[in-house]
């Protein structure tokens, strides 16, 4: 060990490199300790100033899960963490599934009118319901039909007069009414039709005093904007004068006196006034100084500074200059630039395109006098038909139109699109639709009246590949459900690969009449081991298992009426009869969707529920934005809140469900009608005498074959 390092706190010199379980080494308390062992039974051995490192390692000591601060409540063994994580309730995952389910050609179709009859019975509509629902939400009509929107009143913007602080030449400085300056063509920023005079101390308290200015109000602010202008330019002016003139106190003294803002009180005398003046005009400091407000300031500032100090001083103080007639604030008419003087000068096109040798222009491109060209601009007048009586557009078809048109094509109807290397297609689309205008954050399920009940996506839905760009779709869905990390793999087995993938026309079939408008489908599976049927909830937008047989608890009737600790006697059923533990002990072999439901049975099934959150629910944090007085926000994690995900009975494997066959329902299919044929119809070769082949003829005779037209 390197000569006066310092030991760790709490270790000695001989323990703090000492490893052995069986050191002998004596004991000492400036050197050395006892060797002891893990009083928790770990098997480890240390020497004794040890201990409390060995409790950040030890794996018998209890510790708080990783995700404490996620909610997780559970206190363990350090080394029971990787077997606990695997059931944490605050590990959770969201599945992240898409697919993908476009709008229907045809609406109209007898397949989309009779399957809403009754969707609750067939998997694929109820969920083609919920997307369509899902969609209606998240298309603003804003996005595809901007000149169809209400439009915002503006309030007005407050008119600002500004204050003029300087006067043409020729007017002089008598009038002080901004009014009367504003009549008579005054602007701010001076027409450069004479030199610029500064207003005196006096004729600014006057201006300031005078209650018939229509911007009084506004005075206040441009002051102080003004003062801080006039500060930084002292500030500016000083530090170049000291980089010019390092060794000239007299100058700098001057340059002080020639700022502008000396402040005369009212009981100063006027010969001090008149003395101040006399040595303002003898050292001539306005055309020396290098403040905004003095003549010259640009000529020298062209001659003293070097160029980034003159860039920078037009970036600071560039509206001070406009101000006071330094700057003009736009070129005179004086100093355009005209072309009169110019010598004319060849234009040479230089045509860098070819055209490639494949190419073969349109008889309409290559100005065909049959086929003459004539650009007019075409529009629904021409059609020869009032407004009114055009027809109206469908919101739901019209807006699912456009969102597809940019989903499948990459642009929106009627963009401009070129046809060859020379000619360019440009069109506009109208839209007229009823219920237009619409509100500014309007959406499509807004607008939608009871008219439009309908399934305009079509059944089947698609899965997401690579070439998919759907970041940016309108048309698809994330499952978005949230489990913990022991329920995910069950539930992306059972939902998305057993059910989802497979429904149509496998788990569930369909009459092969269902486009004449049959609505008659069987679900062909059913869990191996239980009775049960797959449903599906919209509201949930989850799918789950429904027991079948007698169930005589939803049977029974009686119920009885018993007083407890409450002042009122409750009504209750005869499973809610039963004692808590049983209870607590039937509700354990429930799935994690229905103790979700059970929870919103009653008072006493909330409570049995709680018992089970820690074990079988998952916790995540709730976070709300919260805005402060001054303008600024931050999120806030109000409460843990714990639930129960949407997860039914793990299904191993599926079976046949014991149902009759689609032929059967083919007998008495009201849609299926046979065509019966007593006459003979000939076949396609047999319309029309053929002259056979001669080796046809010799076949036929030697075998004593009859020919078809025979």
């Amino acid at each position: 060990m390197v000569k006066g390092s310092m030991y760790p706190e709490g270790l000695h010199q001989h323990c703090e490199r000492c490893y052995s379980l069986h050191c002998q080494a004596p004991v000492n308390t400036s050197v050395s300790c006892v060797v002891i062992k893990c009083h928790l039974d770990c098997g480890a051995a240390f020497h004794k100033c040890k201990e409390e490192e060995h409790q950040l390692l030890c794996p018998n000591e209890m510790v708080p899960c990783l995700n404490v601060d996620y909610g997780c409540p559970f206190t363990l063994l350090r080394h029971r963490l990787a077997k606990h994580l695997e059931v944490c309730p605050a590990s959770t995952v969201i599945c992240s599934q898409q697919w993908i389910r476009f709008p229907v050609a045809d609406t109209d179709s007898s397949i989309y009118r009779t399957t809403l009859a009754d969707p609750e019975k067939q998997l694929n509509v109820s969920m083609a319901l919920r997307d369509q629902e899902l969609l209606f939400r998240c298309l603003k009509m804003k996005t595809v039909f901007p000149e169809l929107m209400e439009k915002v009143k503006a309030e007005p913007a407050q008119k600002e007069i500004d204050v003029g602080v300087t006067s043409s030449a020729g007017e002089g400085c008598s009038s002080l009414d901004p009014s009367e300056a504003m009549e008579d063509g005054y602007n701010g920023y001076g027409d450069g039709m004479g030199q610029e005079k500064e207003l005196s101390q006096e004729e600014r308290e006057a201006l300031a005093k005078n209650m018939d200015v229509a911007t009084l109000q506004n005075y206040s602010s441009y002051e102080a904007k003004y003062r801080k202008e006039m500060k930084g330019c002292q500030q500016t002016v000083k530090n170049m004068e000291k980089k010019l003139n390092p060794g000239d106190g007299e100058e700098e003294k001057a340059f002080s006196l020639s700022n502008g803002h000396r402040e005369l009180d009212g009981d100063e005398s006027s010969k001090e006034c008149q003395e101040n003046g006399a040595t303002a005009r003898a050292v001539d400091v306005t055309r020396s100084g290098l403040a905004p407000w003095q003549d010259g300031v640009m000529e020298r500032l062209r001659r003293e500074v070097t160029t980034a100090d003159y860039n920078m001083y037009l970036v600071h103080h560039g509206a001070m200059l406009i101000n006071f007639g330094q700057l003009a604030a736009c070129t005179p008419r004086d100093k355009d630039f005209v072309y009169g003087k110019l010598e004319p000068i060849e234009v040479q096109t230089v045509r860098t395109f070819n055209v490639p040798t494949s190419y073969r222009p349109k008889r309409i491109h290559m100005h065909d006098p049959w086929s003459p060209m004539v650009n007019k601009s075409v529009d629904t007048s021409d059609l020869g038909v009032s407004v009114e009586d055009l027809p109206k557009c469908d919101e739901v078809n019209a807006t699912l139109l456009c969102f597809l048109e940019k989903e499948l094509k990459g642009h929106n109807i009627s963009e401009s699109g070129g046809a060859d290397g020379f000619y360019v297609h440009i069109g506009t689309q109208t839209y007229n639709i009823p219920s237009a205008p619409f509100k500014p954050e309007a959406s499509l399920a807004d607008i939608i009246t009871d008219t439009h009940k309908g399934l305009y996506v079509q059944i089947q839905a698609e899965d997401i590949t690579r070439r998919h760009n759907f970041t940016n779709s309108a048309f698809s869905y994330l499952c978005g459900h949230v489990f913990r990390r022991d329920e995910y793999h069950t539930h992306f087995k059972n939902v998305h690969l057993d059910i989802q993938s497979c429904l149509n026309d496998w788990f569930e079939q369909r009459c092969p009449l269902a486009y004449l408008g049959c609505n008659y489908s069987q679900r062909r599976f059913h869990p191996a081991g239980q009775r049960a049927t797959v449903t599906y909830h919209q509201d949930l937008s989850t799918f789950s298992l429904k027991p079948e047989g007698p169930s005589m608890l939803s049977n029974s009737e009686k119920t009885i009426s018993i007083t407890s600790d409450r002042k009122h006697p409750r009504k209750l059923d005869p499973l809610s009869r039963l004692p808590f533990e049983i209870l607590h002990h039937l509700a354990g072999f429930l799935d994690s969707f229905s103790l979700s439901q059970l929870s919103q049975v009653s008072q006493l099934m909330r409570e049995v529920c709680v018992t089970l959150l820690e074990e079988r629910g998952m916790v995540y944090l709730k976070w709300e934005k919260k805005t402060y007085s001054h303008g600024g926000s931050s999120w806030k994690c109000r409460k843990n809140v714990w639930e129960f995900s949407s997860l039914f009975s793990k299904v191993d494997r599926w079976c046949f469900d014991d149902v009759p066959s689609m032929s059967e329902h083919l007998k008495v299919c009201p849609f299926y009608q046979r065509e019966e044929l007593s006459q003979p119809v000939k076949l396609a070769s047999m319309e029309g005498a053929r002259e056979r082949p001669q080796g046809l003829l010799d076949l036929s005779q030697e075998y004593d074959l009859p020919l078809a037209d025979q």
